[in-house]
């Protein structure tokens, strides 16, 4: 075959491969911490594309439970290559994020290459099918969602306030208007300039509401660790949300300007963030963000949870309440039977020991057995 066609093959396969692909996918952790599989813990790796469902497959690892049963060899020696074989050594808590509109690899890049803690790997997404992350019963793991509301009882003074305690924990500022609660101006600075979102666009409004609500959900979350940790009963923590808010300030104002501001703020927040669970869960806890791209047209999440009936290795309890009463009775029987048995077994070698024992002819072997000594 001429060459010039294997050139040609070979660009239109990376073409293809790269249209196909839905997004990007980052994997943090401390840099203390080694779970993900990378050439050092200083240096930011990029990989080899993954499939959205491995990636739900890798999160079930982290979190201390085996893969689904139906993991096809590929993907799990794809998950051989993202984290370390050592099934004893997991985080058990992750910080799962799906963002849409955010698309920048460059962007995105700059600002995980400079994080001070986190070290980790990205890779692009293929695909566009949705994925489930399959965990087992609910009483094993605790899962809080980023898109809870940040109270059933928090009007739009509440919500006000919270916008003003963001603008505080940013370093920035907001000043509340006279038309009324929600109508103020957030304005945060960044390294490309200083950030202004009105309260009165809906844009700015969902954009700011969204990281209100992602920020006081990771605060419940990191209270709730520590409820758990005084108890003796050890949970797995999975931490999930989708955030909107950039694809809301693309569909205003295009992608540039106040939209790659936008994106700056929220990677700066999601490292800011993810410092605080690092410190909080002594680096026993490893992020996954999902940024997807304008070639994903799903308007609902792609990663989902889904709780299955599937046996689990950490807790061994014999169902109750069994609709077969005969089967109950019979297996009370055996065992009641067997434990009389053994314990009839027992009782006569202990007898016939004593006996022997005690007419034992007295020899200088027996008396040596018995520990003694002869002149």
């Amino acid at each position: 075959m001429d060459l010039r066609v294997l050139i040609l093959i070979s660009i239109l396969c990376v073409q293809i491969r790269a249209e196909s692909s839905s997004g990007s996918i980052v994997f943090l952790e401390s840099r203390g911490s080694r779970f993900l599989r990378t050439r050092s813990s200083d240096v930011f790796d990029e990989k080899e594309p993954i499939l959205l469902s491995d990636v739900a497959a890798a999160v079930s690892v982290l979190l201390g439970f085996a893969p689904p049963a139906s993991l096809s060899a590929e993907s799990a020696a794809k998950l051989n290559e993202i984290l370390l074989p050592n099934p004893f050594d997991r985080p058990g808590a992750a910080l799962v994020l799906e963002v849409e509109g955010a698309e920048d690899q460059q962007q995105l890049f700059d600002h995980l290459s400079g994080a001070q803690i986190s070290s980790g790997f990205r890779s692009s997404v293929l695909g566009s099918s949705k994925a489930e992350i399959q965990l087992p019963d609910v009483e094993e793991i605790s899962v809080v969602s980023l898109n809870e509301p940040v109270g059933l009882d928090c009007d739009a003074t509440c919500l006000d306030k919270e916008i003003h305690e963001l603008a505080s924990w940013l370093g920035g500022s907001y000043i509340r208007s006279e038309v009324g609660p929600l109508n103020g101006e957030l304005t945060v600075h960044l390294t490309s300039g200083s950030l202004k979102l009105h309260m009165s666009k809906n844009a700015d409004k969902e954009f700011a509401l969204g990281l209100v609500s992602m920020i006081h959900n990771i605060r419940r979350a990191i209270e709730m660790h520590e409820e758990f940790s005084g108890s003796m009963q050890g949970l797995a923590e999975l931490m999930t949300g989708h955030f909107t808010g950039i694809k809301a300030l693309e569909e205003q104002y295009g992608s540039d300007g106040v939209t790659q501001q936008g994106k700056e703020l929220l990677l700066t927040s999601l490292m800011k963030l993810f410092d605080s669970l690092q410190a909080t869960y002594k680096g026993q806890i490893v992020g996954v963000f999902f940024f997807r791209g304008k070639t994903c047209t799903a308007s609902e999440s792609m990663l989902d949870v889904k709780f299955s009936s599937r046996p689990s290795s950490r807790w061994l309890a014999e169902q109750a309440g069994s609709s077969n009463s005969t089967t109950a009775a019979e297996v009370k029987l055996v065992r009641r039977s067997i434990a009389w048995i053994t314990g009839i077994i027992v009782l006569v070698a202990t007898l016939l020991g004593i006996y022997f024992l005690l007419n034992m002819p007295i020899t200088r072997d027996t008396l040596l057995y018995s520990n003694v000594k002869l002149d």
